[in-house]
């Protein structure tokens, strides 16, 4: 008798693991490069040759022991000083979900290296020391955090340990937080309490917190839901490049032009009517080309290569987009900055706005308000914006935008500002509601 088993069936691609981006913010040595360490450390996510390294680096902090924080605190100054300087990337991964973790730093003078961290985080992890409770500089990265419209809050309430595991100071940290998240319109909040340098409640639960039934913080970025946060309302196709393979005359590829660009909201097929800007041509999808091959339809955060039935004039800079929920246009338009430069802002300075890919000289014709991080309220017509300030100003630009509320579209609602003459970054920027919006009824039709 045959006793051979039947092979198991070949499957041509296992499912796919969805990613999560995060990033850790909160005052200085409240213990955010611990944490991660202690994250990456407890779920055996770290090689050998990691750990060799972490043992050899214990004599630059002293105590002799290993120091999880100097996982991501990488460079030099930062060991020394015990401080996090530089924004930090690592990347994990469990059976349930992939991670991108950014460490920004807690100082007040590097707040611009923490927007620059969440910029694109689908969860942040705010860190407040058990002992100080909710200090400005947690404020300050809990507004950011609602600025950017990050959609998910973890406020990790660490070191526990030192004040005996009381349930009653976790409850009056939480009800800090809770006076004023209100008014920053943040829906999804979850509050830990923690020892990110014992691992209490960071990858296992603790004996030490009977009263808290919530989940550890690895259960919770395994499931938190983020496949509803990408915007997949109104298409935008950002073109970054115009894709002509370099082949032989006779070759098949020789007509090629297909519009490269990562999709910024909504969904594409094949057949949909698109508007492309600035042109305001009326044409067809013909094909939509990715990694993997030609697809039938993609959505956003996909990068693709779209090509288009007919001719149209569109470069780097331009934009597809869907004929329903046109995005706003205009060279006028207010913003949300936060200033990241020594040199202060001030109405009549003139930048390089770069927004998706387009970069266009822009004016900043005044300054609206202020932000005081102490209150969370508006300080109306001020004189100029300090490094690391919150303001709304009027901008101006040497030629139209196409552009969306940043409450709407993350991507194409965001720019940085750069100066001409250094090409330094000196603001990142989330536009306001558009004045006006593109109108497809009006266009050409190329069909």
């Amino acid at each position: 008798m045959d006793t051979q088993k039947n092979p198991a069936p070949v499957t041509a691609r296992p499912p796919p693991v969805d990613i999560l981006r995060f990033n850790t913010c909160g005052s200085v040595d409240d213990g955010k490069s611990t944490l991660i360490g202690r994250l990456l450390y407890d779920s055996k996510s770290l090689m050998e040759d990691q750990i060799e390294a972490l043992e050899r680096s214990a004599d630059l902090t002293g105590g002799g022991g290993i120091n999880l924080a100097n996982l991501t605190d990488g460079l030099r100054a930062e060991r020394e000083q015990g401080i996090t300087i530089d924004v930090a990337y690592r990347y994990f991964a469990t059976p349930r979900r992939k991670f991108i973790i950014a460490d920004t730093p807690g100082h007040v003078q590097y707040t611009r290296n923490m927007v620059t961290g969440a910029s694109t985080a689908n969860l942040s992890i705010v860190l407040v020391d058990a002992r100080a409770g909710v200090i400005e500089q947690s404020r300050r990265h809990t507004a950011i955090a609602a600025l950017l419209r990050i959609p998910h809050l973890v406020v990790a309430v660490n070191k526990m340990d030192l004040v005996g595991w009381s349930e009653e100071r976790f409850r009056e940290i939480r009800a800090q937080f809770e006076e004023f998240l209100p008014r920053l319109g943040i829906q999804d909040v979850t509050f830990i309490p923690m020892s990110a340098l014992n691992g209490d409640n960071v990858v296992d639960a603790s004996p030490h917190t009977p009263w808290y039934r919530g989940p550890t913080l690895l259960g919770h970025l395994e499931t938190v839901h983020v496949a509803s946060d990408w915007n997949l309302g109104g298409l935008r196709l950002p073109v970054q490049w115009v894709n002509r393979p370099n082949r032989p005359r006779d070759a098949a590829w020789h007509d090629f032009r297909g519009y490269s660009g990562q999709i910024a909201g909504g969904v594409l097929h094949r057949g949909q009517e698109v508007v492309t800007l600035p042109s305001g041509v009326i044409t067809r999808v013909k094909e939509i080309w990715t990694y993997d091959g030609s697809v039938e339809e993609a959505f956003c955060p996909q990068s693709v290569t779209v090509v288009l039935e007919h001719d149209v004039d569109l470069g780097r800079g331009g934009m597809v987009v869907g004929r329903d929920q046109p995005p706003g246009a205009g060279c006028d338009l207010t913003a949300r900055v936060c200033w990241m430069h020594p040199r202060v802002l001030q109405a009549g300075r003139r930048f390089l706005l770069k927004h998706t890919a387009q970069t266009v000289p822009v004016v900043v014709p005044e300054l609206l308000s202020r932000l005081d991080l102490a209150t969370l309220e508006p300080a109306s017509a001020p004189s100029a914006l300090a490094m690391n300030d919150i303001g709304e100003i009027r901008l101006r630009t040497a030629q139209p935008l196409f552009f969306d509320a940043y409450t709407r579209n993350r991507l194409t609602g965001s720019f940085i500002l750069i100066e001409p003459g250094t090409n330094a970054t000196v603001a990142a920027g989330l536009c306001g509601e558009p004045r006006e919006f593109v109108r497809p009824e009006g266009a050409e039709y190329a069909i």
